[in-house]
């Protein structure tokens, strides 16, 4: 069984309520306002599932509409990519594979809620589960459906996931239970990506079997011009067809400074849904993106900055469940 490109056809996408008030605080209803119109946006292209806390599911309801499905779970925060299964098949069979989950590197609690998300996600649909014994976040890894798995070194090495676990024997498992031959360890995740420990979902995306798109960096004078071009060099040993997003906002909202990356968009039936914050270069940004991908409508939707000032972007908080 392998892990399929995002590419791949979807059956639905999930996504969670956000829940966390010390993540947006006092913009906890901005937040949710986002979320509504990424689940509305997505439900154009294919069915939306909402997992909604106890209790919040008549407020999700409200704010997302009718062509939204909501289902009311135990969730602690909201971002599926990370919490949710991470799904492989083969033919017509699906599983939900349910890694450990230690709040990216015990950065947050409680998490009793996430850690029990994907099995009662699967549960819910009637998927099977396979449970693994090793951190992963979906957000670290990114997936081209036949050969290849990408991943950052940054993250999955960080001694707060699995420290009693060399590369080798990471590397090992992640071939093992998802399928993929090959890994291309990216040395960097984004500079300010403090939360997550540099996910690859900031960085790099397939779009197809062997082709990868890159977050770039124009401005030299961002540290990440450095550390996104050497990423691009590792990419550069492999055989993959390497496509770039040169410019990566990086913006001030609700007084933090965060980063807005075009990179961070979410690929869904026949489209692609990519965050956008007012930047100068949105138009262009979103026109290459469609030159890379000219047979999905590409959506640019403003909720970049309330995403990221929560720590993440629309990738992360959507998971998709793959057709069979």
């Amino acid at each position: 069984m392998k892990m399929p490109g995002e590419f791949a056809r979807h059956e639905r996408t999930v996504i969670c309520w956000p829940t966390r008030l010390s993540v947006y605080g006092e913009h906890i209803a901005e937040a949710r306002s986002a979320h509504a119109a990424l689940a509305r946006t997505i439900s154009g292209f294919e069915p939306v599932t909402m997992i909604a806390n106890l209790g919040e599911g008549d407020d999700a309801r409200e704010r997302c509409g009718s062509s939204v499905e909501v289902v009311e779970m135990p969730i602690d925060d909201s971002w599926f990519r990370d919490t949710g299964p991470i799904y492989v098949t083969e033919d017509s069979r699906r599983v939900a594979t349910s890694w450990m989950f230690n709040g990216w590197g015990g950065k947050f609690s409680p998490i009793d809620a996430d850690i029990a998300i994907a099995r009662r996600w699967a549960a819910h649909s009637g998927h099977d589960v396979r449970q693994i014994d090793m951190v992963l976040e979906g957000g670290s890894i990114t997936s081209d459906g036949a050969r290849f798995l990408a991943t950052t070194e940054q993250c999955l090495l960080n001694p707060n996931r699995n420290p009693t676990m060399t590369k080798d024997e990471i590397e090992s498992r992640l071939v093992t239970e998802l399928g993929l031959p090959e890994i291309i360890w990216l040395p960097h995740g984004l500079s300010l990506d403090d939360d997550t420990d540099g996910h690859v979902d900031n960085v790099a995306i397939f779009i197809e079997s062997g082709v990868i798109v890159m977050q770039g960096c124009a401005d030299r004078s961002l540290v990440d011009h450095e550390r996104l071009l050497e990423n691009r060099r590792i990419a550069e040993q492999f055989d993959v067809v390497i496509r770039e997003i040169p410019v990566l906002p990086t913006i001030t909202y609700h007084g933090e400074r965060v980063q807005v990356p075009y990179l961070n968009f979410y690929l869904v039936n026949g489209g692609a849904i990519v965050p956008v914050c007012g930047h100068a270069d949105d138009d262009e940004m979103l026109a290459l993106l469609a030159d890379f991908m000219p047979d999905r409508e590409v959506v640019g939707l403003d909720i970049g900055g309330i995403l990221a000032y929560g720590g993440g972007g629309i990738h992360c908080v959507t998971q998709q469940v793959p057709a069979v």
